[in-house]
């Protein structure tokens, strides 16, 4: 792979379902919209002068095989009744010239909202402390995000988050994306 630093990301997730383990993780990338591409598993910075997009500008960017760079958080449960959840936490700095980060959280029995909290907390959270941010990691995430808003060095925390609850009899697979565009 030519090394690249990626100006877009786009946000994407899926659930699949099926008897077999690794046709659910194929549903799940086809629900995600991404099975079609080579995926290679980067660590978690956003790059540099990087910008969210759509899903839609992202995928038209791309073409079918193309080996393309994701922070990928999977789940997957046969477990009748297990809830789990996926999710891509995201930390944004105010300065376009420092990276920020993105994170995985891959987890059992949290909603949506709860996995989504945590990812964008852990991501915020590494950001923070690479800008030298005091925090108080006993404080709930509100307390923090608007500490580190207030700060004026990180812009824009967000999250992208898929649960999904286990069917008796088949596989359950969430992916919760961050898609790097080339």
């Amino acid at each position: 792979m030519i090394p690249f630093v990626p100006r877009e990301l786009f946000l994407t997730k899926g659930v699949g379902r099926h008897k077999e383990r690794l046709a659910s993780f194929e549903e799940s990338l086809r629900n995600a919209q991404i099975a079609r591409f080579n995926l290679v598993h980067v660590s978690s910075i956003f790059p540099p002068h990087c910008k969210l997009t759509s899903p839609a500008n992202g995928l038209s960017k791309l073409k079918s095989g193309e080996v393309v760079a994701v922070v990928l958080a999977r789940q997957e449960t046969n477990e009748k009744n297990r809830l789990i959840a996926t999710s891509i936490g995201v930390a944004i700095p105010a300065n376009p010239e420092q990276y920020g980060y993105l994170s995985e959280h891959h987890s059992y029995g949290e909603t949506d909202e709860q996995a989504g909290e945590y990812a964008e907390d852990l991501a915020a959270s590494m950001l923070a402390t690479i800008l030298g941010l005091d925090f108080d990691s006993g404080a709930s995430w509100d307390q923090r995000e608007e500490q580190w808003k207030l700060s004026g060095q990180i812009v824009k925390t967000t999250n992208i988050t898929q649960s999904a609850i286990g069917t008796a009899g088949l596989w359950t697979t969430t992916v919760a994306a961050a898609v790097l565009i080339p």
